[in-house]
This record gives C-alpha cells, sequence and structure tokens, in this order.
C-alpha cells in the first residue's frame, strides 16, 4: 500500500466527549432518560477511540503508514472519489 491509512484524528474524539460530559449532561435533568443517552454515548465514542487505537497499531505493526486528517477538505483533494460520486 503507497497510500496512507486516512484517520480522523484522536482530538475529534476527546472534542466531543468533552462536550458531552461539560455541557451537554448538565443541560438536562438529572436521571432523565436522555441524560443516559448521552452516558452511552460517551462510552460509545471511548470504545471508538479505543478500536482507531487498536487499528493503529495493528497498521504499524503491517508496516502500514497512518495520516491523520483533521477535516474532509484535505482528504477530498486526495481521495478518488468525492462525496455524492458513485
Amino acid at each position: 500500500m503507497d497510500q496512507p491509512v486516512p484517520l480522523p484524528s484522536h482530538i475529534h474524539y476527546e472534542l466531543l466527549m468533552q462536550l458531552l460530559e461539560r455541557q451537554t449532561l448538565f443541560a438536562l435533568q438529572r436521571r432523565s432518560p436522555q441524560q443516559q443517552q448521552i452516558q452511552e454515548l460517551i462510552i460509545t465514542l471511548r470504545k471508538a477511540l479505543s478500536q482507531q487505537k487498536q487499528l493503529e497499531e495493528s497498521c504499524r505493526s503491517s508496516g502500514i503508514a497512518i495520516e491523520y486528517y483533521w477535516s474532509l477538505n484535505n482528504a477530498a483533494a486526495s481521495s478518488p472519489l468525492h462525496p455524492g460520486e458513485h
């Protein structure tokens, strides 16, 4: 594989989790169903970050390069398939 594998930067997960933990949870009433949904969403994001880190380690051990993306803007220029094209 000549090109690095594009992956989201870890900061994307961190920012989402911080927003949900620091602001969204406090905007909801305690013990509400929505607060429980937010807790589940935070857990899911933590699992996603953990799974991405496992993928990164697998790529590294196989000699596959990784490139972290901060937005879709830099990915669109190098992607052979732009959103909406099939």
